[in-house]
């Protein structure tokens, strides 16, 4: 997010930040450990329901797409199921996304018109209302419906290929789970990535400034600091990516395994 949403040098000075480790050095410099986990708050109050509507909406997506329960979906629809989830996940997500955006933004400038994640939610009802809240949701539905498309369908895809001939995919080891998932969130990023740095500039920036939305952010970006500017944040949001998605599933599969194990006429 701070490097998303560093403002453009001017002219002769240097960039806020050079890059993801020159963010993560005067990040520890200035705020220390806690720095890095600025704005943790809200995502974690979200991550559990946000991951289980997630799961939902893409099993969802998948029983509205087949005549019987055995019916292997293609790769297209399995792209469509998982765009459902990212409609389903948006809801909780906005707030949060909002929220620790401002929190992020408001330590790397030094000031503090938020406590924390609790009276930033409450000053921005006040403020504006619901839709101070939820400000940016058009874009995380544009980061999150397609992004969630690729990310079930490259899991699924990955998961048959690393599939031994003659095994079922659910016997599937720890390790290649772990490397499917991983890739999946790369995968998952790698189409994110635009709509992301619109929605941080979009969420961060003050009241009025973008009366058009996403297109008014993208226009300044693009003739501002050009095209590579919608890549701002990759190398960090690729080292995240890789571990964090690689875990989600795992849990996910294993959570599975042992709910199917204790009930399995759930």
């Amino acid at each position: 997010v701070r490097l998303q949403t560093q403002p453009k040098p001017q002219p002769g000075q240097p960039p806020l930040y050079s890059g993801t480790f020159d963010c993560l050095r005067k990040t520890l410099v200035g705020e220390g450990i806690r720095g890095l986990y600025r704005g943790m708050a809200a995502p974690i109050v979200g991550v559990t329901p946000m991951f289980a509507v997630c799961f939902f909406g893409f099993g969802l997506g998948k029983r509205l797409q087949q005549r019987k329960p055995d019916d292997v979906l293609t790769y297209p629809q399995l792209f469509a199921a998982g765009m459902l989830s990212g409609v389903f996940t948006t809801v909780i997500m906005a707030p949060g996304e909002r929220i620790k955006c401002l929190l992020q933004i408001q330590a790397a400038t030094g000031e503090t018109k938020y406590t924390g994640s609790l009276d930033c939610a409450k000053q921005l009802y006040r403020e504006a209302g619901i839709r101070g809240v939820y400000k940016g949701t058009v874009l995380t539905l544009m980061r999150d419906v397609p992004a969630s498309g690729m990310y079930f369908m490259t899991y699924e895809w990955l998961k048959n290929i690393l599939t031994p001939e003659g095994k079922s995919v659910s016997d599937l080891s720890v390790p290649r789970i772990l490397f499917a998932g991983g890739l999946a969130g790369i995968f998952n990023w790698a189409v994110a990535i635009p709509p992301d740095v619109l929605k941080s500039r979009f969420q961060t920036a003050p009241a009025g400034k973008y009366p058009n939305g996403f297109r008014d952010v993208l226009r300044e970006l693009i003739r501002e600091e050009g095209v590579a500017s919608l890549y701002k944040g990759f190398t960090a949001v690729m080292i995240r990516a890789f571990p964090a998605n690689a875990a989600c599933f795992l849990g996910f599969e294993v959570a599975m395994k042992f709910l199917n194990w204790i009930a399995p006429n759930l």
